[in-house]
């Protein structure tokens, strides 16, 4: 199957090419290479040193003797998108193109703009060129758990059966993004769920959760393969930051009571769900949902675990909370449905000891890359 990763050079969408390529899927990688450009912006950098995309897929091929076909461009610009879908072909689209960070949203108008624009204009340019052109093709895209927000109700899997007047209906799930970013993936599930419905496309939404680890399969046979792991107030996510902030250790940074509770995966565990999701289509005007997350835990939780794993490795980690820069509640219910990716046979990696102290044993290696002064959020939702 041909199998066009969108994003392919960031943080999930490079362990999905790999992984896809790895097991025989004819791969192909679109990136504008962006994020690159958006670190350098704002004076970031990946705790792991990454390789040009081209080294890191020549790297592949000596290594594996697999192509992956690289396209260099903006799924903003139409015209580029169509030729690229036209040369390669897809039969699935793995969509990861998007600005996926809430602090990145929220900086000013600016960043708010750019990332509406670049997620749903994006989407809607791809949901165009597939109609037109591959109307069989899969669509399987990167939504996230925040979209539903935290309603003090069960969280289903995209729909919700409820009785209103004695009449009784199946509705999407009501959404309660939490920034700008979290709009525009609700405007994304929104645009596909139409488009399948109208159009008769085949689209599975992904609503992932906060994903931690770095090392792969793949990611880990060369140091040029190796992932990057963001540990900064603007992309760095919670577990991953624990473990780096506390391989130099800095206190644990807990966002308020720390009662935040979210939904979380292993990244090996990303990539099964994307292929799941492949090797079982959705049908002709179908648009489903899955959540895609293994384990439920609070931010608290997280830190707690951090600082565990770390004391039986000999490191002392502090846990500090700081003013949230954030609006969200800080303690409330949360409990979503993850049954979907289950019942295709996704067996877990669950967060564990010895998980952790891989991870925490890994941050350690390269901890003298860290620059501590992105650790601090410099983001507020108030600003």
């Amino acid at each position: 199957m041909k199998v066009l990763v969108i994003g392919g050079d960031g943080y999930c969408g490079w362990a999905t090419a790999l992984y896809l390529s790895n097991r025989g899927y004819d791969v192909g990688i679109l990136d504008s290479l962006v994020r690159r450009h958006w670190d350098n912006e704002l004076c970031l950098d990946t705790l792991t040193p990454i390789a040009p995309i081209q080294q890191r897929l020549k790297r592949w091929k000596d290594l594996t003797g697999k192509t992956i076909d690289l396209f260099i461009g903006d799924i903003t610009n139409y015209e580029f998108l169509d030729k690229t879908l036209n040369q390669f072909e897809p039969q699935a689209v793995v969509h990861f193109g998007e600005q996926r960070s809430a602090p990145f949203s929220m900086i000013d108008r600016e960043h708010a703009v750019l990332t509406q624009v670049n997620n749903v204009v994006g989407t809607l340019n791809l949901l165009y060129i597939i109609k037109e052109r591959f109307p069989d093709c899969h669509l399987v895209k990167l939504g996230t758990m925040g979209e539903y927000g935290t309603p003090n109700i069960d969280i289903e899997e995209g729909y919700i059966t409820i009785e209103h007047n004695g009449r009784k209906d199946t509705l999407p799930y009501p959404k309660q993004p939490g920034s700008m970013y979290h709009l525009s993936k609700v405007h994304d599930s929104h645009n596909i769920h139409f488009a399948c419905k109208i159009w008769g496309l085949r689209a599975t939404d992904l609503n992932q959760g906060i994903v931690y680890g770095v090392l792969t399969e793949e990611t880990g046979m060369d140091d040029l393969l190796i992932n990057r792991l963001d540990y900064d107030g603007i992309f760095g996510t919670a577990l991953n930051r624990f473990c780096i902030q506390a391989a130099v250790g800095h206190p644990l940074t807990v966002y308020g009571t720390g009662g935040q509770t979210r939904g979380l995966l292993d990244i090996r565990d990303t990539v099964r769900c994307v292929e799941l999701a492949i090797a079982t289509p959705a049908n002709p005007g179908e648009f489903r949902v899955f959540n895609q997350f293994t384990e439920m835990f609070s931010v608290g939780d997280l830190a707690t675990m951090v600082q565990n794993a770390g004391s039986a490795l000999g490191i002392k980690v502090e846990v500090q909370n700081t003013d949230n820069p954030r609006i969200e509640k800080e303690e409330h219910y949360f409990n979503a449905k993850n049954t979907n990716l289950l019942d295709l046979g996704l067996q877990p990696h669950f967060l564990s000891d010895s998980l952790l102290d891989s991870l925490l044993n890994f941050t350690m290696k390269y901890k003298h890359r860290v620059d501590e002064s992105q650790i601090l959020p410099k983001v507020t939702w108030k600003r």
